[in-house]
């Protein structure tokens, strides 16, 4: 595996990041008839928040990002996106045991959703997510936490 760091992002990591989504999900958005090159980075852009947002950094160069956005009584894990050169390597599980560790020392449920169809699928659930509802594009999970 790749040594690899976060960073927190900051505003002007937003248009990279978007670049980023636009790539990495357009496999299956494409397949799920849903892609749009413009609304893909669109919906990105507006619900970027820097003071959530981690940048993944692979070498001193951004990779990718992750967010966990708190709600109430859990998290919720957003805009986890890595680049395609760099998928496959063990960074994003170690990135997402990461964030998992620190949800499970505030004994926070973590929550997402994936496409449907998303190999993301199996690594979420590699690390204990479970489905909870899920539609014609959507698969909602949740992971409570575990014990200390």
């Amino acid at each position: 595996m790749a040594d690899w760091e976060l960073r927190l992002a900051s505003a002007t990591d937003v248009e990279a990041v978007a670049e980023l989504r636009a790539v990495v999900m357009r496999p299956d958005l494409a397949r799920l008839g849903r892609y749009d090159e413009h609304r893909v980075r669109q919906r990105l852009r507006n619900g970027f928040r820097p003071a959530h947002t981690w940048m993944i950094e692979v070498g001193g160069t951004m990779a990718g990002c992750v967010a966990l956005r708190p709600e109430k009584d859990t998290y919720w894990l957003e805009h986890f996106y890595l680049d395609p050169g760099l998928q496959g390597r063990g960074i994003g599980s170690a990135v997402l045991g990461r964030l998992l560790e620190q949800c499970d020392h505030e004994a926070a449920t973590v929550r997402l959703n994936v496409l449907q169809g998303s190999s993301a699928r199996r690594l979420y659930e590699r690390h204990g997510f479970t489905v909870e509802t899920e539609d014609e594009v959507d698969i909602f999970m949740v992971r409570a936490p575990l014990p200390a």
